[in-house]
């Protein structure tokens, strides 16, 4: 599949947003002494970084 070029800064975009909260995230599970929210924080870092992991497959396809 072929990505126009603003599509691809897109997704760019959306990986530098996602690398930030991926951050933040990771860093305030270390501040947090709540088991909820230390459990929620949890799911957005594993969600997130699956989700960095899809979004480098299409950047992969589209400098194929």
């Amino acid at each position: 599949m072929t990505y126009a070029l603003h599509e691809t800064l897109e997704v760019h975009e959306i990986v530098a947003f996602k690398t930030v909260c991926l951050t933040k995230a990771k860093t305030m599970k270390l501040l947090v002494s709540d088991p909820a929210l230390n459990e929620i924080l949890q799911q957005d870092v594993y969600l997130s970084t699956r989700q960095l992991q899809e979004l480098e497959t299409i950047l992969t396809e589209a400098t194929v």
